[in-house]
């Protein structure tokens, strides 16, 4: 047994990563803050894209430096989270245009859907402009997209 945190699974195209709800993720109500899903919706990409094969890190440092932004992101809240439940990051990743990766995500418990997300994330330079990502990048990611 390794005490490595765990980057989630598979399931199909779909990436599923669980999170638990931890007091410091609730407000004064004992419901999960309203920007705290964007957090979780972060951690689910980053971990699909992991594993997926593709690290932040190594993007940083590869022949071509580049990182990923948000540019769009469009939540729907449609119940409330609460202290201690187990939720699950489920992320799509759907079509890859130019520079942009589109992205669709929800947060649910059990079979209740608690949020859901539209993500537009953008390639870029590590001065900001705009940049296609690499045939290598595009390879690993082309297995997971919607058909």
């Amino acid at each position: 047994m390794t005490d490595r945190p765990t980057a989630g699974r598979f399931e199909g195209r779909e990436h599923r990563l669980p999170v638990r709800v931890y007091y410091e993720d609730t407000d004064f109500t004992g419901l999960v803050y309203h920007g705290n899903y964007v957090r979780y919706f972060e951690r689910g990409r980053s971990d699909c894209l992991r594993l997926m094969g593709i690290g932040h890190a190594e993007l940083l440092d590869g022949d071509q430096p580049m990182a990923f932004v948000v540019s769009k992101m469009s939540l729907t809240f449609l119940k409330p989270a609460r202290i201690d439940e187990e939720l699950v990051v489920r992320t799509f990743y759907d079509r890859v245009r130019g520079p942009r990766l589109l992205i669709s995500q929800v947060i649910s418990r059990g079979d209740d859907d608690l949020c859901r997300a539209e993500v537009e994330v953008v390639c870029i330079h590590l001065d900001g402009r705009p940049r296609r990502p690499t045939k290598q990048l595009i390879d690993k990611v082309t297995p997971w997209l919607a058909a």
